[in-house]
């Protein structure tokens, strides 16, 4: 697949998650195996640029071609110059949210709320796609609620605005992630454009991506949820689409060293007292469904540096490897020291 004059190999994207996809998850992805990994939106009010969560978000520095960022917003001219910002901050290409079913972003009209505007969703697009010189592209639901599923009209015209691409998440807003994924609807929008769509919605394993791919007939694939805490998932679908064949699921090991990359480079790139912070949600997520991960979890949440939050990861994980239960009191101890 292209987005413009950009090749996304494989066909696999990591999708933007606000307050995830930063940075050192974005370069993580991209290592083991997303073609491409979406920046969480960047806010349009121009008031906010120089706050340190945007310029965190804004941050590209190092990372590998090609650099997707987000933006949000509501106010074509001031899409357009949020648009404008961040390709002079390193972006090479400008996604746009209409996707987003948070209230906090919909109560002010912004991510899927949108949708409710055919004509001013027009005037975003048109305004971005013309500010900017690289490609623009575009996150959508497939309509605001089940009576209102207008994705396919909004698709069509995404692509007589411009946009180079279309990501389709397949449920409506008002499913916010409850449900089943509607491929069908991503299906038929598909069938009648002519630029490149990515599906979105429930991607979870390498043989769901297959389905997927063969039942939407989509480009490529938005993966999203199913990546936190494994974000290997993009090497394990990469290797099934193009053998057939599963990859084994990487080994304690492997885990433990991902695992201790992904907290230093939060450190690093947050300082020590937000990186610790931060990376309590990954670790809940790399634990999830290991053994005496509660146990686990309730310790290392208690770790006030970086220091302690490094050693009592590498103490379970050398613990799960040893086959020796996780000893609580032992980590606690570790904890407050």
């Amino acid at each position: 697949m292209r987005i413009g004059a950009y090749a996304i190999a494989p066909r696999l994207v990591l999708a933007p998650m606000a307050g995830i996809t930063d940075k050192p998850f974005r370069q993580l992805c991209k290592r083991l195996g997303a073609g491409l990994a979406v920046s969480e939106m960047t806010i349009s009010n121009p008031k906010l640029w120089h706050t340190q969560k945007s310029l965190h978000r804004m941050d590209h520095m190092g990372e590998p071609a090609p650099i997707s960022v987000q933006i949000a917003g509501t106010e074509p001219a001031q899409l357009a110059d949020a648009a404008r910002h961040n390709v002079a901050q390193g972006a090479q290409i400008i996604d746009i949210n209409m996707g987003c079913p948070a209230k906090k972003v919909c109560n002010a009209w912004a991510g899927s709320a949108l949708m409710r505007d055919e004509a001013l969703v027009a005037r975003i697009l048109e305004a971005v796609v013309q500010a900017v010189d690289v490609p623009v592209t575009l996150k959508i639901r497939t309509g605001w609620n089940a009576d209102n599923r207008n994705g396919l009209q909004i698709a069509r015209i995404a692509e007589d605005s411009g946009i180079a691409a279309l990501a389709v998440h397949g449920r409506t807003r008002d499913q916010q992630y409850t449900g089943a994924a509607e491929y069908g609807s991503i299906a038929r929008i598909k069938s009648a454009l002519r630029i490149p769509v990515m599906a979105n919605g429930d991607i979870d394993s390498p043989q769901k991506a297959a389905y997927v791919l063969q039942a939407t007939g989509a480009d490529a694939l938005l993966i999203g949820r199913a990546a936190q805490g494994r974000p290997w998932i993009f090497r394990e679908i990469a290797h099934y689409l193009s053998t057939g064949e599963l990859l084994p699921a990487p080994g304690l090991e492997e885990v433990r060293e991902i695992l201790l990359g992904h907290l230093h480079a939060l450190h690093d790139f947050y300082g020590e007292h937000q990186g610790v912070r931060i990376a309590r949600k990954h670790l809940g997520w790399y634990a999830k469904d290991r053994p005496e991960n509660a146990a686990f979890r309730a310790v290392v949440n208690r770790a006030e540096t970086a220091d302690a939050q490094v050693r009592l990861t590498s103490d379970y994980f050398d613990a799960l490897i040893a086959g020796i239960p996780l000893g609580a009191p032992a980590a606690h101890e570790a904890a407050t020291t």
